[in-house]
Parts: C-alpha cells; structure tokens; sequence
C-alpha cells in the first residue's frame, strides 16, 4: 500500500472502526467487533485482501478533509477539471447491526466516479460468495458472516471485485450502505442513510458539548476526546488502546503488535481524562469494566482483556498478510497478556480510588475484591516481572513495576482511611515505607544522577518520568530533576523521547523504533511540576503538530521519516494530550489529582 499511517481518517460506532485513506479507500474495518476478522485488510496486504474505494476517476486536481466539527463524520472534497464531490463517511451507532455509509454530493459541475468494493473475511484470506438479492442488494456470504450492500447505482462483478462508474452532478446525492449480519438469519434491515447522517452529527455533537473549555487548545482535547468514546466498546465499557493490529513501530520491522485489546495499563489516565471531560457516563462504564475484569483469582489478573474481559488473547501469525510497508510478521492477538507485570496493581488501586472520589463507588464488594488484590500483591511484589513496556527478553526489576507496587499500597491506605474502610492498615504501612526505601536504594544509579529503567541497570526509561506524576517523590527532589535532565539528554530524538534504549537488548527483540508519543507528553508534566511552564507548552505544542490533518495521533513518531508509526489512532497518545491540556489550562489537573503536588 501507497499510504501513510497519517493518511488515514478513524470513523466508527463504538463497537468496530474503519479507518479511511485520503484518496476515498476503506482499507481496514473489523466486523463485528473492533478485534474480529478484517472485512477489509489492505492496511496489512494489497487492495486484494480487501477495501472498499469511492473516487473520481482519473487523478483529482486535489482531495482535502476534515471532521464535521465536533463529530466522527468524515468530509473528503475532491476537485476535478469537470467539477467537485464531497464524499461524506460514518458508522452510525448501531442498534442491532453495524452500518457503514458513504454518501457522494455533487458540489459542482459532473464529475465520473468509480467505486470499487472487495470483501474479505478472516483477515484477508477468505472469499465470500456474492449474490444479487434485488435490484439495490448485493449480499457477500462466508461461512457465519455476512456483508449486505445496498444502493441504487447498477453495480456488475469484475475479477473478484464489485464495481461501478456513475456520474454525480451539482445537488445530487448518491448513497451506499453496506451492513453486516449474521449469514443465518434475514439481511439487516434497510437504514435511511440521510436521517442517520442527521442521527449521527447529532449524537456527537451533543456528546461533544459536555467537554469543558481548554482555551486554545479546545479543539484538540474535543478531537481526542471524540476518539476516546469511538475506542470505547459501548456495550462492555472497555477501551481499546488502538483499533489496529501490527502497524510497525519501524516500517519492515518485527515490532508489530496486536492492541486491539483493553490494557490495565491505562486505567487512571483514562478515568481521569474522562472525568476531567465531564464525561462520567464513560468513567463509570470503564470503571464497571475494570471491575469486572480483575473479578477472581487476584494471581490470574492479567495486564490486558478482551473488550468483555476475556482473558484467552492466544497470538498467532497471518502468514498471507504482507503487512504494512513488508512489516511481517502481522500479528493476532497479543501474548503479552500472560505476563507478570506488578504494575496493574498500583493502576487498579489508583483508578478505584479516583472513582470513589469522584462519586464512582460502584457497590460493596469493590472493596472486598480490592483486599484480595493487596493480599495477593503482598506476597509478589517483591518478584521481577516483564515491566510496563512488555519486554520479551526476561523477568527484571524494573523501576516502575515497583513505585506502582508503592502506588498500590499508598492508594488502599488513602481509600481506607478517607472512606472509612476496614483495612491492615500497619501491615500496608510498612509495605510502602520498604518498597519505597528500596526504589531509592536500588533504582538510583549514582554515576549516572539517575533513576534507571530496573534494579542495578546503566540504562534509562522514560516511564520513570511518572515518579513526580504518581506521587512517588516530590517533582522538586533533587534526584528527579537530575532524572529529567538525563532524561533529556540521552532519550531525546529531536526534541521528542523515545521510551528506552532499544539498543539495549533488554527486550530481547531487534531493531528500534520511533519515539513513544506518551512519553513525550509526560516529559511536559514534569516540565509543568519543575515550574518549567513555557518549555512545557512548547513541547505539548509541538506534539500537537504531530497529529494529521485531521487530529489524530498514532502510537510514535519517526522524526527522521516525519511520519507516523505504530498502530493508529492510539488511545494512550490522545489520553496523554488530553491530561496534558489540562494540567497547562484546566482547574482539574490530572498532574495534581494523582500527585498531590501543586503545579507552579
């Protein structure tokens, strides 16, 4: 594929995604559900494995885009020698079935179209059977899955593939609607593709207008926040960190990896962001989720779920995907989620602590389910895990794993004695005094000035930078601000950080990768704790100059290529944005509701 990962646009409806190319093609949508089977997968193979194209014939004179404001409808303008179309795309939230409409307006003189559709199922690899129902209906069947296209311009089969030419001219308006369904019960009902545009716009719209104001940076937070609720999984509550598998973090690298899942990893961030976005329908959905996905053995919590708190997320290998940019191997399902990473505990603990103060308490037993977490973490903390970063090249002791572990412990004390909570509140004290005399002793590398990525190690990681954030250590202890500065000298990649020295070996895969998005945005918190105010803004500032046109960002960015990398758009980068703006402008920081500590 000729496309960039920022040449793409997000539409969906809370349960699945699409994401749409600047030229009109449709190269990646997961039916039913954003972790099923590719319905089109031309992202990770060619226009073969599927993709749906509405376009002018011939190369337009010029394509521009943009979100509706306040929406997750999508306009793309082409202009011809013959005249202009606005082709509008979106997914309406479904009722019982997932629609994907494409409406194409003539704006100006005529203009000859062309569509091509190409479904495949099972990521790519599965023809389905197509039939003509009616005159307006064509149905593509495979095994329990079924596509259902309806629209009034004459479509015929050409090589394996539906297509069409029609011609639109100024005022008129042509649909297509193609929905899916089960392949045993009756096609899903006809929609009225004008009445759900209006449905569509509106619904976001009003749900876009809960947010609060960030000054001049209220569009962005809208936009991220507008991704957030599309990256949601609206019947469980659950967030999915990316609506992709295996976009490469280095083009023809094997560091592709599968986030179409919910990670533990982002728990209060996320809560926060919402909350802070006086969207508390979604916090309380996605603290629902959180709790119902750690239900259990307290030794089976995993670091990432289904999007209903499944747990089996085998990985396995799509041998006929080229994948993106030659990036092999495409990869289904994500085997990290059978590490130990001791984390999630601190993640759990501070998520559910937030969401009682912000009157998210959920019922009773919350606090008997967290009891057992802190039994369980009582008896392990003290192990190496796999680390934040998931590495794959064995168990250390890394730093973060054990201030979050100090988290964990701090937060459960906080809750009990601030909400009356019957808690061995001696026994958690002196957990967190030796885990934090420990972190100090042992994670502090005096040649280096620095708080390193594990116990004993030369090597630096930026997921330290949340220290000062979670309320490890003061911002203005000497020992993290000499942290930050190396930091800065070390991680930094034209002024944006990687997350580690992948150089290292520590992750036991090869090759490197663009800088971490998140990270970056944490470098500016810390700049903000530090008093650094204006190196702060710069800095959120230039990230976000790193979204597209049409404000998304990926998981990474390559300042060598200025381009995107890694799967897209990315949860993790829009909560990060999000916390961001607010600590700079907003009187909710999530900077201080963490940390305790004031921002300058």
């Amino acid at each position: 594929m000729s496309h960039r990962i920022e040449d793409y646009a997000l539409i969906g409806d809370c349960e699945t995604a699409a994401l749409v190319a600047r030229d009109g093609s449709i190269d990646w949508l997961c039916w039913p559900r954003f972790d099923s089977g590719a319905c089109f997968a031309a992202l990770l193979g060619t226009s073969e494995n599927g993709r749906w194209l509405i376009a002018p014939l011939g190369a337009p004179l010029a394509a521009r885009r943009k979100y509706l404001s306040d929406t997750l409808v999508l306009e793309t303008v082409f202009d011809t020698p013959t005249g202009s179309v606005t082709l509008v795309d979106f997914m309406p939230l479904r009722d019982d079935t997932s629609n994907l409409v494409r409406i194409v307006l003539g704006k100006r003189g005529q203009v000859r179209m062309r569509t091509e559709l190409v479904v495949r199922f099972d990521y790519g690899s599965l023809v389905p059977w197509v039939t003509r129902r009616d005159e307006e209906t064509l149905l593509a069947i495979c095994g329990p899955d079924m596509v259902v296209l309806r629209t009034k311009v004459p479509l015929r089969g050409e090589e394996m593939k539906t297509v069409a030419e029609f011609t639109v001219s100024t005022g008129e308006k042509i649909a297509f609607v193609l929905g899916y369904g089960r392949s045993h019960v009756d096609p899903p009902d006809r929609i009225d593709p004008f009445t759900a545009l209006e449905e569509t716009v509106e619904f976001w719209r009003t749900w876009s207008r809960r947010s609060p104001g960030t000054g001049r940076w209220s569009e962005a937070v809208r936009r991220s926040l507008i991704t957030l609720k599309a990256l949601t999984y609206r019947p469980t509550g659950g967030i999915v960190a990316a609506p992709t598998t295996s976009l490469p973090e280095r083009p023809g690298g094997a560091r592709n990896w599968d986030y179409r899942y919910c990670w533990l990893r982002d728990a209060t961030f996320a809560l926060l962001a919402m909350m802070n976005g006086d969207h508390y329908e979604e916090a309380e959905a996605w603290c629902g989720w959180l709790r119902r996905a750690v239900a259990g053995d307290p030794a089976q919590v995993q670091i990432m779920y289904g999007l209903g708190g499944e747990r089996r997320l085998a990985e396995w290998e799509a041998p006929w995907l080229e994948g993106y940019e030659g990036s092999r191997p495409v990869r289904i399902g994500n085997a990290a989620a059978e590490q130990l990473q001791l984390d999630i505990y601190g993640e759990v603990m501070d998520a559910l602590y937030h969401a009682r103060l912000g009157g998210l308490a959920g019922n009773g037993l919350d606090w008997m389910l967290q009891l057992e977490l802190m039994r369980h973490l009582e008896t392990v903390w003290r192990e190496p895990d796999e680390g934040i970063w998931e590495v794959r090249g064995g168990r250390q002791h890394f730093t973060y794993s054990k201030v979050m572990a100090w988290v964990a412990f701090d937060r459960s004390i906080k809750a009990a004695e601030q909400f009356g909570l019957e808690a061995p509140l001696e026994r958690w004290r002196a957990a967190r005094r030796e885990i934090h005399d420990e972190v100090c002793r042992s994670a502090f590398n005096s040649d280096l000035g620095a708080f390193v990525q594990s116990y004993g190690s030369g090597a630096l990681d930026a997921s330290v930078l949340l220290m000062p954030l979670v309320g490890f250590l003061p911002p203005g202890d000497q020992r993290m601000q000499r942290t930050v500065d190396a930091i800065e000298r070390k991680l930094m990649s034209d002024g944006l950080l990687l997350r580690y020295d992948t150089g290292s070996g520590v992750d036991g895969l090869a090759g490197g990768e663009g800088t971490f998005i998140a990270c970056s945005f944490w470098l500016a918190d810390n700049f903000l704790l530090l008093g650094r105010r204006n190196d702060a803004r710069r800095l959120f500032e230039r990230l976000l100059e790193l979204g597209n046109d049409v404000g998304l960002l990926a998981e990474e960015y390559d300042p060598g290529g200025k381009r995107l990398l890694g799967n897209f758009p990315q949860a993790l980068s829009h909560i990060a944005l999000v916390n961001t703006a607010h600590n700079l402008y907003h009187p909710r920081r999530p900077a201080e509701q963490r940390s305790g500590h004031r921002i300058a």
